[in-house]
């Protein structure tokens, strides 16, 4: 069966620094991948060069087939691909349900005469989008779904995270792209948090999901095949146990010499 998304000879550098170095890698549909290794490994440039922020030196990325490679990231994103990043982009100023419907922008119909004069219409997708945001969120956190017109800015560091998904899930992806959804919470948060990814998971079968994630527990416990980067090559690929067994691994990010 081909992957749903594969990379092959990916490089990227920046100046002199190679971040991503031959990169070789497969992601299967329907899988939850994650992608773990020390700072300065890769994984959020692999991210970047996948939706277009950044170009490929070299290598090919493919998702379902087709050759994205050199795509833009609205291009990336058509073709069913959204993502998180690491450091929050919600609009503290707006509201719960404005920041989700940010990720949602290419599917609205944002026509002044649209708008304007074809208010039936509108009130039609207005409503559609927002039962649509009200489900995501209920499937996050339930009593959230009653505040979606309350500003983030008020929102604990869960919350936020949980409405940054919602964000990234709003256009039905096929592929979700994570890029650590646990930093700056607790351990606590975090443990709640995985247990909302693996809701939307169970409930969604058709959603693959890569994470980029420096908690060990987070990896060991959501995902069914991990692959581990060092210096942007892939050093390891397979299930938790085996990788975190292996010497390489352990030297490159456990920190055993």
């Amino acid at each position: 069966m081909n992957p749903l998304l594969q990379a092959r000879g990916l490089m990227r550098r920046f100046g002199g620094v190679v971040a991503l170095d031959g990169l070789d890698l497969d992601v299967a549909a329907n899988e939850i991948l994650g992608l773990i290794g020390p700072n300065g490994s890769g994984k959020t440039t692999f991210f970047n060069v996948v939706t277009g922020i950044y170009g490929a030196d070299a290598g090919t990325v493919t998702f379902g087939g087709a050759d994205i490679t050199r795509a833009p990231s609205r291009a990336v994103y058509k073709a069913g691909i959204a993502r998180t990043f690491q450091r929050s982009r919600l609009s503290l100023p707006l509201s719960i349900f404005d920041n989700i419907m940010i990720g949602n922008h290419q599917h609205l119909n944002q026509g002044l005469w649209f708008n304007l004069m074809r208010r039936k219409a509108f009130k039609r997708e207005f409503e559609e989008n927002y039962a649509a945001a009200r489900a995501l969120v209920e499937v996050f956190e339930p009593a959230m779904a009653d505040r979606l017109f309350e500003p983030v800015a008020g929102l604990p560091m869960i919350d936020r995270r949980r409405i940054e998904i919602c964000r990234a899930l709003i256009s039905a992806p096929k592929l979700l792209l994570l890029d650590e959804p646990s930093a700056g919470m607790t351990h606590e948060e975090t443990a709640e948090l995985m247990d909302d990814i693996l809701l939307v998971r169970e409930r969604n079968k058709n959603l693959t999901i890569i994470i980029v994630e420096h908690e060990m527990g987070v990896i060991e416990r959501i995902t069914d095949r991990c692959v581990v980067l060092n210096f942007g090559r892939k050093i390891a690929d397979g299930p938790y146990r085996e990788v975190a067994a292996d010497p390489q691994v352990q030297e490159a990010y456990l920190g055993v010499a």
